[in-house]
C-alpha cells in the first residue's frame, strides 16, 4: 500500500505534548495521523491503538457510540504511561463514509441495530482495512504493541502483518443509556468482548 510520511509537528494537548505524524495514502487520497509520545528504540511493546475516525463521536459528543470516550481514554493511557502511539484512520462509519453513516443512523432510529443498518444500505458489517498501519509503525519504528482495543480483529489485522501484540488491554468506557444496544451489538455480532455488562445484554438481545 503507498502510504508515505509527509510531516511531523507537536501536538500539545490536555493530556500530554505529543508529536503528530502525518501520513498519504496516495492510492485513495485518504489523510491519516499518529500521535505518539516518548522513544521507542528500545524495542519493547508499545503502548497503542487503532482508532477509526468517528466524527460524531470524537468531536460531536455523541453518546450513540463509545468512539469520543475510547479516544480520550486511550490519550490518557498513553499520557500516563509516557510512551506510546495512536493512529488516527480516516474510516469513518467502520469504513462506510460519514453521510452513509447518517443514512445508517436513520435507519437504526426506526429499529435497525448498526449492523442491520450497514447490510440494509448494501454494506458489509465491518469495511475497515487496517493495512496502511503497517508502512505507519515501521515509520516509527514500532514492531510490537500492547493494543488497547476491544476488537479481536484488530489483534489479527496486526498480527497477521508482522506485528506483534504482547497484550490486548480493553478499552470500556463510555458506556450510556443512548449506546446501550450498539454495545451490545459489538459484543454480539462483531465479536468485541465488552466486558460482562453488554456481554449479558447480547446474550438476551
Amino acid at each position: 500500500m503507498p502510504v508515505v510520511f509527509v510531516a511531523a509537528s507537536k501536538l500539545p494537548t490536555p493530556f500530554a505534548n505529543f508529536t503528530m505524524h502525518g501520513f498519504l495514502d496516495e492510492e485513495n487520497g485518504r489523510e491519516h495521523v499518529v500521535l505518539s509520545l516518548g522513544e521507542f528504540v528500545d524495542g519493547a511493546p508499545v503502548l497503542g491503538r487503532l482508532h477509526s475516525e468517528c466524527l460524531t463521536g470524537d468531536a460531536l459528543f455523541s453518546q450513540r457510540c463509545d468512539c469520543g470516550s475510547q479516544l480520550e481514554a486511550a490519550l490518557q493511557a498513553i499520557a500516563r504511561e509516557g510512551r506510546g502511539v495512536l493512529l488516527y484512520l480516516r474510516q469513518e462509519g467502520r469504513g462506510i463514509g460519514l453521510l452513509n453513516k447518517i443514512r445508517a443512523y436513520e435507519l437504526q432510529d426506526g429499529g435497525a441495530d448498526t449492523v442491520e443498518a450497514n447490510e440494509r444500505l448494501g454494506f458489509a458489517a465491518d469495511q475497515r482495512d487496517y493495512a496502511m498501519c503497517l508502512p505507519m509503525l515501521q515509520h516509527l519504528g514500532v514492531e510490537s504493541l500492547r493494543l488497547m482495543t476491544n476488537n479481536p480483529r484488530k489483534v489479527k489485522a496486526l498480527t497477521d502483518m508482522g506485528i506483534v501484540v504482547t497484550e490486548r488491554v480493553p478499552l470500556h468506557t463510555g458506556h450510556n443509556p443512548h449506546n446501550k444496544l450498539y454495545l451490545a451489538t459489538k459484543a454480539s455480532k462483531l465479536d468485541h468482548m465488552m466486558g460482562n455488562e453488554h456481554q449479558g445484554e447480547a446474550d438476551r438481545a
